[in-house]
């Protein structure tokens, strides 16, 4: 095992951010010549989260998950549920105690922690630089591999919160009350229906439709169709959407308060296609009958590795690059059309909440992660020794926040300069995101470090 120097660590992890940002600049490229445009986005967004990402978690988590190693993936879900809860408390705090907009909250606790990491630790395997903190003898392919699994159990975690968190983060000023829903079942027992009136900003509307739906292209954040069914008013006057689920028969719907409809919606924002495919893979990586079955040759039993399996992998190494791309596509139209309408990039930016989220993402958090994870790996047993996940821990909670933002504060109706705020601190994010080599070098000091104690 070569240990790597300071020097040798920054310059390798330098490389590999900017690979990264030439992949989103190549998004932005096509974008520029024509060759695609924000209308094509939502349907290879909706590809990426509801088929490429569940085939990747079912491939890379049930291939490296083993009933031996389940520890490790227990750590890395804590470890997401801690982070994402401190990441809430340092939004809140933002937004609450300092004063900033609404969406502080969900830049600082949404950050990209799928595709990113994924094509970073990729481009950090063809600089060798990994090399020094295997201990094993398994090859760097194969310690990548698994490192990718790790990065998707968290972001298992995260999707959970985009989901069903973000966008209600965004419109968290309309929670239902509880002398709205006695105001409800009075109308009700007054034999007065909502439906007979035309829509006013209510309860209902705020925590129903305007969490769940989105007519513009993004990253799909809307609610799981598979649990939920849409249906639309047809009053005279246009009303919005109404969705419910699928097995509430509409007799029974009608009947429940707004806050039993907004909890009862909740819940199920977070039976999403990664969980599923997390669950899946889980399942077959744990079962040994199964595991060997989709991953071990043919000659050892693995009578659906050759198609069912290579399918997956197929399809599922799609998500790796795909969504950077379109994510430089997406800021290229943003900054374009902010040109169109003669509007200065820069100017009129909150700087103040822009400088506190790209300081708790990129400041804040290294030092935090690096820090706890270096500790635990020296001083306590509750992490296997295992210098790659140490050196993941440590960068999961670290990074720009993720795109997914844009499609937050439009799925909660937020407020066109909330939009565009958001649009430019995304473009400022990637712009400098480069510096996450400083993170990069820093945890792989720390877990050659961690080796040596």
């Amino acid at each position: 095992m070569a240990t790597a120097g300071l020097f040798e660590s920054f310059l390798a992890a330098v490389q590999a951010s900017l690979s990264v940002l030439l992949v989103m600049c190549y998004g932005g490229l096509a974008a520029h010549l024509k060759v695609i445009d924000r209308s094509h986005l939502q349907p290879i967004s909706k590809l990426c989260v509801r088929i490429f990402l569940p085939a990747l978690l079912i491939t890379k988590v049930g291939s490296e998950l083993e009933l031996e190693k389940v520890d490790r993936y227990i750590v890395i879900l804590i470890w997401a549920v801690v982070c994402h809860v401190i990441s809430f408390a340092l939004g809140m705090l933002g937004h609450r105690g300092l004063g900033m907009p609404d969406w502080t909250a969900p830049s600082i606790l949404i950050s990209n922690t799928t595709s990113y990491p994924l094509l970073l630790i990729t481009a950090l395997q063809e600089t060798g630089i990994l090399d020094s903190i295997i201990v094993t003898d398994e090859t760097t392919e194969e310690a990548v591999e698994r490192a990718k699994s790790y990065f998707l159990i968290f972001s298992t975690v995260s999707n959970l919160v985009t989901f069903a968190v973000g966008p209600r983060l965004i419109d968290s000023e309309h929670a239902p009350e509880d002398d709205e829903e006695e105001h409800d079942k009075n109308d009700n027992a007054n034999g007065n229906s909502h439906d007979d009136t035309p829509v006013t900003p209510d309860v209902e509307a705020n925590e129903q439709t305007r969490l769940l739906e989105s007519h513009r292209p993004m990253l799909p954040v809307r609610r799981s169709t598979f649990f939920l069914s849409q249906t639309r008013e047809t009053n005279s006057e246009p009303k919005p959407d109404r969705r419910r689920p699928w097995f509430v028969p509409r007799r029974r719907w009608d009947q429940l308060t707004p806050r039993m409809k907004w909890w009862l919606l909740f819940v199920l924002d977070f039976f999403n296609a990664p969980l599923l495919g997390a669950v899946v893979g889980a399942v077959i990586g744990l079962v040994p009958a199964l595991h060997r079955a989709f991953f071990n040759s043919f000659q050892e039993g693995g009578i659906f590795t050759a198609w069912i399996t290579s399918s997956l992998k197929s399809i599922g190494g799609l998500f790796v690059s795909l969504p950077v791309v379109v994510a430089g596509i997406t800021l290229f139209c943003s900054t374009k059309e902010a040109k169109d309408h003669h509007e200065s990039p820069i100017r009129n930016i909150p700087w103040g909440p822009v400088a506190y989220i790209l300081f708790v993402r990129f400041v804040a958090w290294p030092l935090m992660s690096i820090s706890v994870i270096y500790m635990l790996a020296t001083k306590t047993s509750l992490l296997s020794f295992d210098p790659i996940l140490w050196f993941c821990l440590a960068i999961m909670p670290c990074g720009p926040s993720a795109m997914k933002l844009l499609t937050m504060v439009q799925v909660a109706e937020g407020s066109q300069d909330s939009e565009k705020h958001i649009s430019r601190l995304l473009t400022i994010s990637y712009l400098i995101s480069p510096l996450l080599s400083l993170t990069v070098a820093g945890s792989l000091l720390a877990s050659q470090a961690a080796i040596k104690k």
